[in-house]
């Protein structure tokens, strides 16, 4: 399976009736990965050694852009690198905390972050949801409701008109980074 789909396109070829390695198959596969991406702002699968560079903000908490962190290996503040446990802890949930009564400066670009982070194994409900979308990109032509061939007709339901089912919300609400910032 290709490293950057969410699901296995031998599972959506079973719900297709095609090989798994159909161009449309693998194409409405990485669209619908690309999109659940895009929907929870992070990668979603396992990234290592990534070097981020954040603003900080005078407080005592910094949130990194993706989520489960499993390491973080380390941290430099303009330069300087802190030590774990003394001067910061991390958590899976993407929290930088300083230590010792300190924050983080108020500047943008001060804080550099080398870590791990994402789902080995992507989980089950971003798999179904992925594949659902996937089947829904392959069979429905862009801006089509309805299609008549001959004696034959075709309408699509709300989900593929609106492009989202209730289990796609579902699984995106409960990966989507929780950052405050959606007004």
């Amino acid at each position: 399976m290709a490293t950057d789909l969410l699901a296995d396109p031998a599972e959506l070829a079973v719900w297709l009736g095609v090989p798994a390695d159909d161009p449309k198959l693998v194409a409405a596969l990485t669209a619908a990965s690309r999109r659940f991406r895009g929907a929870v702002r992070h990668p979603v699968t396992r990234v290592t050694g990534d070097v981020t560079v954040l603003d900080g903000n005078g407080r005592t908490s910094l949130l990194l852009p993706a989520a489960p962190v499993t390491a973080v290996t380390s941290v430099t503040v303009n330069g300087a690198l802190l030590t774990e446990g003394t001067d910061y802890r991390w958590s899976a949930d993407g929290y930088l905390r300083r230590l010792g009564g300190c924050t983080w400066p108020d500047l943008l670009r001060s804080v550099t972050v080398v870590w791990d982070h994402g789902d080995a194994i992507v989980p089950e409900d971003i798999q179904e949801a992925v594949i659902d979308q996937a089947r829904t990109l392959y069979r429905v032509q862009p801006g089509i409701q309805a299609y008549t061939a001959g004696s034959e007709s075709v309408t699509f339901g709300a989900q593929a008109a609106v492009g989202v089912t209730s289990q796609w919300s579902a699984a995106v609400d409960a990966h989507r980074l929780r950052r405050g910032d959606e007004a």
